[in-house]
């Protein structure tokens, strides 16, 4: 470890927290439908396209409408992207001429966008067209984003609000948080990233020919576009096989850092939103705060493992660190930074092989999405996986104190309990259930790249990041097969929406209590004890669920590393 990479950590989480109560506070005004300084140009906009869809504004939605308009919406966009992709050789803008995605493979990658997940099992550059790159894949980056981020507004009004029926509307969150948030970020920095030398064009594949007189074929395409909603929408998805490590997806170590930043800045805000709408900032400093200890806790071990070299490693000449899978303009503390952040976050980028990272390197962004990623997490889907987190450990310390738990002034009951659980409950089943099928089903353990507990970490990273939709791969393991097309859609569709159905009941019912004063019997909820006891919690159900299977992984690589085997 650096100096110089510890000040590239530090710099990054102060620009993180500086920048979440600026956008905090204008996310705020656009989703309580304030005027913003953004209203005079896009507010015709607003209007025209709910007059177009017949929407009124002034009609909100109880919590079960709500839900259904959600479910509908993201229905409709799974037919469309299916389409697409199915009929991608017959529609336009195919220089190369793709042909049709097969059926399994596009009904997994349907169902991967549509629920912000962005798995690929395919190489996006040599599969998939400039037509289902733009409005299929781009147009689902931006919406699979905008219906997290009004999901947790959603929750957010269930605790704000006193003695109501209703929690928004879904189509109005939605056109504002699309129109008003991630298009004037994304447009400015698209254009940033396409200086910074990020391709954004329709002509064709460029044909060159090498110093040893190969042939050589340069995918291009309207790159620039895709990645900055794939950052700020924390999705993920590449237009390039190789992701963020593709020196056309990620250019430079500026576009890096911003990269990472744009992953992380929409997550942190909800936190200030959320403080905001329940009338004390506070509340969401101490959620950021208890994110922020992980989020460290895990940038430690990472870029320790990463640069502290074992006798194996030395005796292989790699005294310096682990620079296997990782790019020269990046080095191994933007690496280990960004695979921390990745995963933190629900986006799924990488600008390196995760695959390479030593064992205990590859544990951490394993251990994140394990967790929910709620550190930081999706846009939206981090803070009300958080707020799941906050009620069973308000509902731990009402039992140590013997008296109703309370959160911001609406008192926890069981009804609340049971959702959460039940939310958080789903994550387990699908990673641990079905990496237990597919490492003693002969077909699925085929697909491995390497034996062992590498081989094991394999396929627990695959179904992990899907149930946790993150979309990022150990990237030793075959993907695209009957078995991991099916099981993966499976568990990336239980994954989004059987966390979300929950949520909204928890969103509905908090939502018609009334606030409670503050009494000397109250648990704080802005301290340190907070913070503390959230964390405690965070780790404790995943230490409990999990490290049984990471024991079998990459813990038992790391101490066979340490004896001399590698696998």
């Amino acid at each position: 470890m650096t100096v110089l990479g510890w000040a590239q950590i530090i710099l990054f989480c102060a620009i993180v927290a500086v920048l979440s109560p600026i956008l905090g506070g204008y996310m705020t005004r656009v989703f309580n439908g304030e005027r913003t300084f953004l209203s005079p140009m896009l507010q015709p906009l607003e209007v025209g396209l709910y007059r177009l869809a017949g929407i009124d504004v002034t009609r909100e939605q109880h919590w079960l409408t709500y839900a259904i308009a959600m479910l509908l919406f993201n229905a409709g966009g799974f037919l469309l992207l299916y389409g697409l992709m199915r009929l991608q050789a017959l529609l336009p803008f195919n220089p190369v001429g793709q042909s049709a995605v097969p059926p399994d493979l596009s009904f997994n990658t349907a169902i991967s966008f549509v629920t912000n997940t962005n798995w690929q099992n395919y190489g996006g550059e040599s599969t998939m067209s400039y037509l289902v790159q733009m409005l299929g894949l781009t147009s689902q980056n931006f919406l699979s984003a905008a219906t997290g981020i009004a999901l947790a507004m959603a929750l957010v009004r269930g605790f704000a609000r006193t003695s109501a029926r209703t929690v928004g509307n879904f189509w109005v969150d939605v056109v504002r948080c699309t129109l008003y948030i991630l298009l004037p970020i994304c447009i400015p920095v698209a254009l940033f990233m396409v200086w910074q030398g990020i391709p954004q064009t329709l002509g064709g594949y460029v044909d060159a020919t090498t110093l040893e007189g190969a042939h050589q074929t340069i995918a291009v395409g309207p790159v620039a576009s895709q990645v900055v909603i794939k950052m700020l929408g924390t999705n993920g998805g590449g237009f390039f096989n190789a992701n963020a490590a593709h020196p056309f997806e990620n250019p430079t170590a500026l576009s890096n850092f911003i990269q990472m930043v744009l992953i992380f800045v929409l997550g942190a805000a909800m936190t200030n939103v959320f403080g905001r709408m329940v009338g004390n900032q506070r509340q969401g400093w101490a959620i950021l705060a208890a994110m922020g200890i992980l989020f460290i806790a895990g940038v430690a071990v990472c870029y320790w493992a990463e640069t502290n070299s074992t006798t194996l490693l030395n005796g292989l000449g790699l005294a310096g660190g682990n620079m296997e899978g990782k790019e020269v303009r990046f080095g191994i503390a933007a690496s280990a930074l960004f695979a921390v952040v990745t995963t933190a976050a629900s986006c799924g980028a990488v600008n390196a092989m995760h695959d390479s990272f030593t064992a205990l390197g590859g544990m951490v962004p394993l251990i994140n999405m394990e967790l929910g990623e709620i550190v930081v997490g999706g846009v939206g889907a981090g803070l009300y996986g958080m707020l799941l987190f906050v009620i069973v450990t308000m509902f731990i310390a009402g039992l140590m104190v013997g008296r109703t738990p309370e959160y911001v002034g609406k008192k926890i009951e069981a009804r609340e309990v049971k959702m959460a659980m039940l939310s958080i409950l789903i994550l387990p089943l699908m990673m641990l259930g079905w990496t237990a099928v597919a490492v003693v089903y002969p077909p699925a353990a085929a697909s491995m790249g390497n034996a062992g507990p590498h081989g094991f970490s394999e396929v627990l990273y695959a179904f992990t990041s899907q149930a946790a939709n993150n979309g990022s791969a150990f990237a030793g393991l075959t993907g695209n097969t009957l078995f991991y097309n099916l099981t993966g859609a499976i568990t990336m569709f239980l994954g989004r929406f059987w966390m979300i159905v929950p949520a909204m009941a928890i969103a509905g019912a908090l939502a018609t209590k009334k606030t409670i004063a503050a009494s000397s019997g109250t648990f704080p909820t802005t301290g340190a004890l907070f913070v503390g006891l959230l964390v405690g919690v965070i780790l404790i159900v995943g230490g409990l669920t999990f490290f049984p299977a990471l024991a079998l992984g990459p813990i038992v690589e790391h101490l066979a590393m340490q004896s001399g085997s590698l696998f």
